[in-house]
């Protein structure tokens, strides 16, 4: 692919995913693009697979025993499912922010340079402007600078997240995945985060699933949504954020969106 198609094109694509357990069939034929700068949000019903779809964009699902998953992922034009990937270098490209919280028994400055460690060498200086950057870009530096050396867990739930955002953010990703990242946090932090997600669109791209209509109309650009068809999840519907909540033409996404908060 030239470097001209490679600007022109999505930054990532999914092509017929299918994702299936043993017994049952999870996702089925999911063809959706990622375009570069944008914060793309997944709704739908619960149990469609909205979690599935954003684990199959980094690899997690490889972590599920048992689990099979089909078709292809392309980051940039070049398929992060082939053969020879390093998938800890891809979850570095492509981050998670998850729906609770999750932080090591350890300093927050600790926790913040968890995946950065693992990735490279870095000398004292290093890692100390690192922690700074990330915490900045992730709001959270004004108001843990004097305590960085202190244990992470003595941080209330919206700083927890802010500080997983951070970790993320300090490995430098392109992508960063975000599953239900405020359905834990109350109505304060929740806007820290939606803030933080307008801001951090300028130099990465977000795929956000949330349960909440409400939310995904503050911040997103693009919706998908996912509806269960004949037992397996299925994209019903791709449109801009807009277009999809005010003017769907397709029953599942207008009865889901009736009944959804």
């Amino acid at each position: 692919m030239s470097e001209t198609d490679l600007m022109t094109s999505p930054l990532m694509e999914v092509r017929d995913l299918n994702v299936r357990t043993p017994s049952r069939l999870l996702l089925r034929d999911i063809h959706l693009e990622i375009t570069s700068g944008k914060v793309l949000g997944i709704i739908g019903p619960s149990g469609a697979g909205k979690s599935t779809l954003l684990r199959a964009l980094n690899r997690l699902t490889d972590l599920v025993p048992g689990l099979d998953v089909t078709g292809d992922i392309l980051l940039r034009g070049s398929s992060i499912r082939g053969p020879g990937v390093d998938v800890n270098a891809l979850r570095a490209r492509i981050g998670m922010l998850s729906q609770q919280p999750v932080v090591f028994p350890a300093s927050i400055a600790d926790n913040v340079l968890f995946g950065a460690r693992r990735l490279r060498r870095m000398t004292r200086s290093e890692q100390q402007n690192l922690v700074e950057e990330a915490l900045r870009e992730a709001a959270l530096w004004m108001e843990v600078r004097e305590r960085l050396h202190s244990p992470a867990h003595s941080l209330s739930v919206g700083q927890l997240q802010r500080l997983c955002l951070a970790r993320t953010l300090a490995v430098k990703p392109e992508v960063i995945l975000m599953d239900e990242p405020t359905s834990a946090l109350d109505p304060k932090s929740t806007q820290a985060i939606e803030e933080l997600i307008l801001r951090l669109k300028k130099h990465h791209t977000i795929v956000l699933v949330t349960h909440n209509v409400a939310q995904a109309r503050r911040v997103t650009d693009w919706l998908a949504c996912i509806c269960i068809r004949d037992g397996a999840g299925e994209l019903v519907e791709s449109a801009c954020c807009e277009s999809l909540l005010n003017d769907s033409k397709c029953w599942e996404v207008i009865e889901y969106l009736e009944h959804a908060d």
